[in-house]
Formats: structure tokens, sequence, C-alpha cells
């Protein structure tokens, strides 16, 4: 039987709440720097939200899997849970650009939540694997052919994304546990660590010249604007912080967590395990600063460098944290953390169609400034949150703390009932 390992929970669950605290600032004119990204080169506390997501995932695989077998059951449930979870990615995108298909009877915010409910049922279901398989299959092939199909209404939606970039993650990490030793798997990551440093810094740009790290014009920007147009970012259209290529660094972030994983299921003493944790954590972070001066630490290239800066944090919290409540056995805290850490995938999907749904509904402009009416949420915030502050930058924490407490409420109730929702 498998037993979830409470620290790993914790992690996860401060991930979560930290990812839901910098996405969702009431005015991202007014947020404290920890709070943002890097503007390019650099890190904040906020760049280490998603490389430890998907340390974790790599961790987990391992923990999730009591002894490695290959047949063609495996296969099919590792194949069906990359695509519900690059499906669940898909579908933010995908939602406020639904139309009514001949629904014009029904509002349209019914008609996307309809198909909303439709597209969870299908992707959280959990029945036959067989069916359990097909379903996601169809699903990916239906947004495929509405996103490359010559549909106008979908013709610029988003096809990388977070959910994307952990469930190819999570493919390729998951065939490598199953199939390699971990000697393979740390020779692995070398590899796409030094390959990757390699491609970006000595390979020419097509139609730009030289190798550069500059925004938008180095070879990832390319690769995605070549492969992908019209389909990447919004903010940027030309690149994509998830891009193509930044995803084989990606794929070492993962490793690590598989070489975690592994180190955790040893025979070694838990004092062991957390000197290991802790040197292996020290050590990335060192010498992915020194890395730094060569190929810079950098979120949205997903850098070689940046890899093992982050992935060495994420194993000196995890490291802290293991000596904390396994060995000390001071768990009496975690439970606010554990409630966050066991369903993710609930925070990752319904995060943003919770405003959606409430910016459905319209209330009356105080202001009046040549419109009668405004969204819910901005109205909310505006009237109700900023006068209670003179420093706008505490107005705006104080709203992404509210909709951290309007989650917990949410996850608690699913706790409570023992509702684990996975994909």
């Amino acid at each position: 039987m498998k037993t979830r390992l409470v620290s790993l929970d914790v992690l996860r669950g401060l991930t979560i709440i930290l990812m839901t605290i910098v996405n969702n600032p009431g005015d991202w004119g007014n947020v404290y720097a920890p709070l943002l990204h890097a503007e390019w080169h650099g890190c904040t506390p906020t760049d280490l939200v998603f490389p430890t997501f998907l340390f974790i995932v790599g961790v987990s695989v391992v923990l999730a899997t009591p002894q490695k077998s290959w047949d063609k059951g495996v296969l099919q449930k590792i194949v069906t849970r990359t695509l519900r979870i690059f499906c669940l990615g898909l579908f933010s995108g995908f939602f406020n650009k639904i139309q009514f298909f001949g629904l014009e009877g029904l509002p349209l915010l019914g008609v996307r939540l309809m198909i909303t409910a439709i597209i969870v049922v299908a992707l959280f279901s959990d029945y036959d694997r067989n069916r359990q398989f097909i379903a996601a299959v169809f699903i990916f092939i239906i947004m495929m052919v509405l996103a490359f199909g010559g549909f106008e209404a979908f013709k610029n939606v988003r096809i990388p994304g977070v959910l994307q970039r952990i469930s190819v993650v999570y493919f390729i990490v998951s065939l490598l546990y199953l199939r390699t030793s971990w000697k393979t798997q740390a020779a692995a990551a070398v590899l796409l660590l030094m390959g990757y440093w390699a491609i970006m810094t000595l390979i020419p740009v097509p139609g730009i010249g030289a190798a550069n790290l500059d925004k938008g014009t180095n070879l990832a920007a390319w690769l995605d604007n070549l492969l992908l147009p019209g389909h990447l970012w919004a903010s940027s259209k030309t690149w994509d912080p998830e891009g193509i290529l930044s995803t084989i660094p990606a794929i070492g972030t993962g490793i690590a967590g598989l070489l975690t994983g592994t180190l955790l299921k040893r025979d070694f003493s838990k004092s062991q395990k957390v000197s290991y944790l802790l040197i292996a954590g020290i050590s990335g972070i060192l010498i992915g600063w020194l890395w730094h001066f060569v190929f810079p630490v950098n979120k949205a290239l997903w850098t070689s460098s940046f890899v093992l800066y982050a992935g060495g944090w994420a194993l000196l919290c995890l490291g802290i944290l293991y000596y904390i409540i396994d060995v000390k056995g001071y768990s009496g805290w975690t439970t606010f953390f554990v409630i966050f850490g066991v369903n993710p995938m609930v925070v990752f999907f319904f995060s943003g169609m919770i405003f959606r749904v409430l910016n459905a509904v319209k209330v009356d402009n105080p202001a009046e400034a040549g419109q009668e009416t405004m969204d819910l949420v901005p109205y909310f915030y505006q009237y109700q949150i900023v006068p209670q502050f003179v420093n706008p930058m505490n107005a705006s924490l104080a709203y992404a703390l509210l909709y951290l407490a309007l989650w917990f409420v949410i996850l608690f109730i699913l706790y409570r009932k023992k509702l684990v929702f996975r994909v």
C-alpha cells in the first residue's frame, strides 16, 4: 500500500499557496518585489514556484510506484494521465473562446460552464482504464482540431502552458523511472542541461544572427514562433515562457525529483537522508549561481543554471521539512498546508474559472466614468478592499490573501469529505 510522505505534501501545499498569492494580486501595478517574477535574468521567490512543483512531480512518480513494472497497461495509464493534464491546461485557454455552436438560447457563460462540466467529468472520473484512455485521446484530438483546423475563434488559443509542461515532464520522467536506473537518469539530466546550454549559446538564431539570451530574439523564441505562430503567450505573442525548447531542461528538474524520490526510498537512516538532501540542496544553489555568470539564471528560458539553482532550493526546503516532520515528529502544524497539497490540480484548473464566473456578474459603477456597470471582482477590490488600506501594495496583497482564504474553504471541505481529485 502506498503511504503519503507528509513533508512532501507540506512542500506541495506551500508551493500551491505561494502560487495562489503571486498569481492573484488585487493590482498588478502594486505588488511587493518578491511576489513578482524577475524581469529577465535573476530569480525571485516567485520564480521558484513552478520548478518546485515540477521537482515534486518527479519525487511523486517514485513514491507512487511501489515497484517498477512495465506492460501495456502501465504505458496506457501514463499516456492517459499525460493527456488528461495536458487537456486541462489547454482548456483554460479555450474557455473564453468557446462560442454558442447552435446553443443561442442559452447564456454564453452557461454554455461555457456546461462544456467545462463535461470536460471535468471526462478527465477526472475514475472509470474503466480503457474508457479513461479513449476519453483523454478524444478530447485531445478535438482540441487540436479546434486550434489548428482554421476555426477563427481558436486561431490564437495558447498551446504551451504550465499544466502542459507538467504533463510532458511527467510523461518523460515516468518512462525514465520505469525503464532506467538512477545512474542513467542522472546521466540523462547532465546531458540535457549541458546540451541545452550548448544549443542556446552556440547555435546562431536564423534570421537574427549570433546566439543570444535576449528576450524575444533567442533560439527558443525563434523555435516557438516557427512551430506555434499565433498560439503563444498573449503577453509576448512571439515567444512563450513554457515553450518547446525550454521544456528540455525542465525535464532535468523532473529528473532531480526522481533522484530525490529514489533517495527517500533507499534504506538509509532518516538522519542520513536529511544530510544528503541538505548537501545536495546547498550544492545545487552554489553551482547554479556560479554557472549564472556564464549561463544566467533565467526562469523564462529555464536555463540549466536555473534548474540547478531552483532545484537546490527545492531540495533544501524538502530536507528541512523532512527533518522537522519525519525525523523530529513535529507534525501538528501541518494540516493547513496538507489541505492545499493533496488537491493541487483542483486549484490549477479552477483558479482562473472562478474569476470568469464571478465577473459574469455586473454591478453598478459608482464612478459612472462612461461605464454604467463593471465586473464584480474589480468592483469588490476597488470599492471594498482599497479603501481599507493606506498603502496600495498592502491592499493588493490583502486581496490575494482573501482569495487564498476562499480556496482554503473550498479545499477544507474536500479534505473533510476525503475527496482527492487525481487526473
